[in-house]
């Protein structure tokens, strides 16, 4: 984060200690946070701490400051900024790009993530990741924490338009007139755009800059009203800071379901805390402690290599009590260095006397390092990958729609014939033959298995049961289907859900005859949130709302109907097969770590709850494959005879786990 010294309303030139330490208990909160989150619930509200000092700072630093005309103001105020952020990023987004290749068979996402970091884009680039269904997690992105570049680059992207476009440098009065309406008027749309958005679309509520403009405004507002009223100035340095100082802690420590109000708060209380902060007081004399500003100091280089080395723990030997002070320390080591040879020295040495040409050398840097990191990612052959990749059938979601034959029968499932894709595939007519092991018209019994892309998972797993027991069994899958038709879809495949419960499903059943099945096979871990919640417990009611209609219907039939049950939350985990198999360099288990199964089975007790009773009353069966998946006290994403249970990321279920779970299918559809 940007660590300008700040002059407050004093004289330019006037050094103020306690800003940088309350820089220092930022940035050891967010530190705190990203270690343990329970240990501090809210600490990454730090990062907000660094908007509203950014925006006073910014705003300080630029009052007064004479400039001939408006692109001499332009190359100043971009030259100081490249100077100051530009070499620490690019030396820790090297290093880390090498790092990560050595542990991550495919870094491509952490990779994109730190060249866009480099132009202030990744911020963008996280949200583009976060929006796409079958995205990866940035959870073990080394990277991530670098949104909070890009919103602060792209500020100051916009500002100096704004402070030269309203006179702020060159008309005293009126100019912070006109600075202080237009951003109290931008900030006061931007604080209502972050409260609607993040109710209804979190990650861009969280990364883009417009719905975060208020946060750095805040800064820039107190700066110029304490600038234009002594008055204020006085009534707020009133407030003893040390109660501002407190309640920002306490701020800390406010659970993330009230992620609005908290991060409200700490804007507030770091506003008035800026404001009141004097010399003589204890919270100004804690913060300007020598060794408290040095940290401060070095916020900046702290905030850059926390996360890296945190990641790339999380990659190798984890993050565990006995680990966390040998990292901690391995953390300030890293910023100390950079700080000391890197950042303090490039900021003061004089780059060039044409300060174009200094803004020229920083972009050309940045262009540089980019480039060296998209030759290492359009290149397969210069992969660094240090570890070993699993021996599997089938790997990656692309596998769930290969074609299958079961050849003792001589029939076919043909793959993306009997699968409805995405709303553009809306009116897709499927055959039946086409999605049928076994004969279905002379078949013993007909099962009918639909569901999401969950079901497509499942296709090799009835092979006895057609085989030996003569079942015929139709597999038709719609990617992103709501697992009852009750449950309104709210996905960009919502579309094809309508179609494939309204027409898909019904041809199908209307195919069936009595004592055939059913078999719903579908991602159920949603149901079953870390936290409840109204909404949760809505879910929770519409299916079985849904189950209910459909055994009914059904029974009307004389047709059963099935449910798997029993996929544990590996999903939440984001690995991919060649990340979870054990490595020389992960030897307590690297970076899949899944709630063990006393955890999981707490966790969906209510969805539990639910099947058991529809169970009782005789309206489904229920197949439960928990067992399969986590035969064990630890959940792993290990089988009892160690082969891998998951394809991909997503969690679906391997072809080895699949023929795993086949008796336990077999014994369910074939009961009495």
């Amino acid at each position: 984060m940007d660590q300008i010294h700040s002059t407050g309303v004093s004289p330019q030139h006037v050094y103020r200690p306690e800003i940088d330490g309350l820089r220092a208990l930022a940035v050891v909160a967010v530190i705190i946070n990203h270690v343990n989150k329970e240990m501090l619930p809210s600490g990454y509200l730090g990062v907000d701490i660094f908007f509203v000092i950014s925006g006073f700072v910014i705003t300080s630093s630029l009052a007064g400051r004479s400039s001939k005309n408006f692109g001499d103001f332009l190359l100043s105020f971009y030259t100081r900024r490249i100077k100051r952020l530009v070499p620490v990023l690019v030396l820790f987004v090297l290093v880390t790009s090498l790092l990560i290749s050595f542990f991550n068979p495919t870094p491509r996402v952490s990779l994109w993530t730190g060249i866009t970091s480099l132009f202030g884009l990744s911020n963008l680039y996280l949200l583009k990741q976060s929006t796409d269904y079958f995205a990866a997690s940035t959870e073990l992105n080394v990277f991530t924490h670098t949104w909070s570049l890009g919103v602060e680059e792209q500020f100051y992207f916009l500002f100096p338009f704004l402070v030269w476009f309203t006179g702020f440098s060159r008309l005293p009065q009126k100019g912070s007139r006109n600075l202080f309406l237009i951003i109290s008027a931008l900030s006061v749309a931007s604080l209502f755009a972050f409260i609607k958005l993040y109710q209804t679309h979190q990650s861009a509520a969280y990364f883009l800059m417009p719905t975060r403009f208020w946060e750095v405004g805040a800064g820039c507002i107190l700066f110029l009203s304490l600038k234009r009223s002594p008055t204020l100035l006085r009534s707020l340095q009133a407030i003893p800071p040390v109660i501002v100082t407190l309640a920002i802690i306490g701020v800390f420590w406010i659970p993330l379901r009230f992620a609005i109000p908290a991060t409200m708060a700490m804007v507030v209380l770091t506003a008035l805390l800026l404001a009141c902060l004097r010399s003589g007081t204890a919270a100004y004399d804690l913060l300007s402690q020598q060794q408290v500003v040095k940290i401060g100091l070095m916020s900046y280089s702290l905030y850059l290599w926390h996360w890296g080395v945190l990641a790339l723990s999380r990659w190798t030997i984890g993050i565990h009590w006995w680990s966390i002070p040998f990292q901690i320390t391995l953390i300030f080591l890293l910023a100390l260095a950079s700080y000391r040879y890197v950042e303090t020295p490039l900021r003061r040495y004089h780059w060039s006397p044409v300060r174009w040409e200094s803004i020229g050398y920083g972009i050309g840097t940045s262009v540089s390092a980019a480039s060296l990191l998209i030759i290492l990612i359009q290149t397969p052959n210069l992969s660094l990958y240090m570890g070993r990749t699993p021996s599997m059938m089938a790997v990656g979601v692309r596998s769930l729609s290969d074609p299958y034959s079961l050849v003792a029968v001589n029939s076919q499932w043909r793959g993306e014939n009997c699968i409805i894709a995405d709303n553009a595939e809306v009116g897709k007519k499927i055959v039946l033959e086409d999605c049928t092991l076994g004969n279905f018209e002379e078949a013993k019994k007909r099962v009918l298995v639909i569901g999401n892309s969950f079901s497509a998972a499942f296709t090799q797993g009835f092979d006895e049961l057609v085989v030996s027991d003569g079942y015929a069994v139709t597999l038709v899958s719609a990617w992103g289907a709501s697992p009852v038709k009750e449950i309104p879809n709210e996905t960009p495949w919502d579309q094809a859900s309508d179609y494939y419960w309204e027409t898909v499903v019904p041809s199908l059943i209307n195919r069936l005859q009595r004592d055939d099945w059913v078999f719903l096979i579908n991602d159920l871990a949603g149901f079953s949130p870390k936290k409840s919640s109204s909404q949760s417990d809505l879910k929770l009611q519409q299916l079985e709302t849904g189950l209910r209609n459909l055994s009914d219907q059904l029974s009307a039939k004389g047709i059963r109907l099935a449910i798997l049950h029993g996929n544990p939350f590996a999903r939440e985990a984001n690995c991919k097969p060649v990340v979870a198999e054990k490595q020389w360099f992960s030897p307590f288990g690297g970076p899949c770590q899944l709630p063990n199964r006393q955890q999981s089975l707490l966790r969906r007790q209510d969805l539990d709850h639910l099947l058991t009773s529809l169970q009782g009353e005789g309206k489904l069966t229920v197949i439960d494959l928990f067992d399969v998946y986590c035969p064990k006290a630890e959940c792993t994403y290990y089988a009892q005879n160690g082969q891998l249970l998951y394809r991909d990321e997503y969690s679906h279920p391997s072809v080895e786990s699949v023929r795993l779970s086949a008796p336990i299918i077999r014994e369910g559809l074939t009961a009495p």
